[in-house]
């Protein structure tokens, strides 16, 4: 791992799950990264049991985490040797039809949210929703509570028409946390140009993605690798430049494996339509679902070094590691 590596302010724009145990987070030396607090199935009661576990981590002074409110905690992470938590969702459906509810989990410490997952709901299409509905009326009043509030817009997993609606609706920047260029590899959780563009617009941020359901080339005898990660990054680059890309791993944060085991299930059962081919090409195991290069945040030096190896400069890695989510981060959230 290069020396450089250590000295970055290394920002996930994913993790997908966590059970609390931060050490290889913390091995691959990650600052802060955006954690979804429970799985997009969960229960209006277990959405607020996440945020008591959460913020009890959080508050163990011998604890592993740091609350992340603004940008300064991300900092103040990095000082104390913990991790940054970003608290975050991958839908909205624990809002109902009650948009108040976006201020009381604001003030939880909510602070990234992906307007739909790959199905639809009350804001608008996910990205395996065949009839590709735009923004909702109530997603457009979601839009504007989140621009208010500071809560940050995702959308990953959101479908076409729904994102693009979104990126012209907003006031603020908008984020694509985890996903890649559909014109480098067609598989529906990836992201059109247009779309790309029109997040780049609003000053946001593409967190390219080393997961393999939106890092393969379809082939069942190539599997994903850090060199098409590397593709979609140039590719995505040419479209918005250098100050508007950063990463996410799509990680799952575990001290056992098991702990992941559902949000495993979920995604090869449930949404089949998106991922079975791979499954079937490679098992449902969480590692299988990487580049083997890098299939653990401990490893995650490793994308730095291939950054370099494909030429790009220490002040671009910078950028792409965690400065850029630094920096919208903060704008988002009323303190850049």
């Amino acid at each position: 791992m290069s020396s450089l590596h250590d000295r970055l302010m290394v920002i996930d724009g994913l993790v997908f799950c966590s059970d609390g145990d931060a050490r290889t987070l913390r091995a691959g030396n990650v600052a802060a990264a955006n954690v979804t607090l429970r799985p997009p199935v969960a229960s209006f009661e277990d959405t607020f049991d996440a945020f008591a576990t959460w913020r009890a981590r959080c508050a163990d002074p011998n604890g592993q985490w740091h609350l992340v409110e603004r940008t300064s905690d991300i900092d103040a992470a990095r000082a104390a040797g913990k991790v940054g938590l970003i608290m975050g969702w991958q839908e909205t459906k624990a809002l109902g039809d009650r948009i108040e509810r976006a201020e009381a989990f604001h003030r939880l410490g909510l602070r990234v949210v992906q307007l739909t997952y790959n199905e639809a709901c009350a804001v608008g299409d996910g990205c395996l929703e065949p009839r590709d509905a735009g923004l909702s009326r109530f997603g457009h009043e979601v839009v504007a509570e989140f621009n208010r509030l500071g809560i940050a817009i995702d959308l990953s997993h959101v479908g076409e028409r729904t994102s693009l609606d979104a990126a012209r609706a907003s006031r603020r920047p908008v984020l694509i946390t985890h996903a890649n260029a559909k014109a480098v590899t067609n598989r529906p959780r990836n992201k059109s140009d247009e779309v790309i563009r029109a997040v780049r617009d609003t000053g946001g941020v593409i967190g390219v993605c080393i997961h393999g359901f939106t890092n393969w080339d379809g082939d069942p005898h190539h599997p994903p690798t850090l060199e098409l990660f590397i593709r979609h990054l140039r590719h995505i680059l040419n479209l918005v430049g250098i100050d508007h890309v950063g990463f996410g791993t799509d990680f799952a944060a575990v001290g056992d494996e098991k702990a992941a085991d559902a949000f495993l299930e979920m995604s090869a059962t449930r949404y089949r339509s998106g991922t079975a081919d791979y499954v079937k090409a490679f098992g449902n195991s969480l590692a299988k679902r990487y580049p083997d290069e890098i299939n653990s945040p401990a490893l995650m030096g490793r994308k730095t070094d291939a950054l370099l190896r494909a030429g790009f400069s220490e002040g671009e890695v910078e950028k792409i590691m965690g400065r850029n989510w630094y920096r919208v981060f903060g704008e988002i959230w009323g303190d850049g």
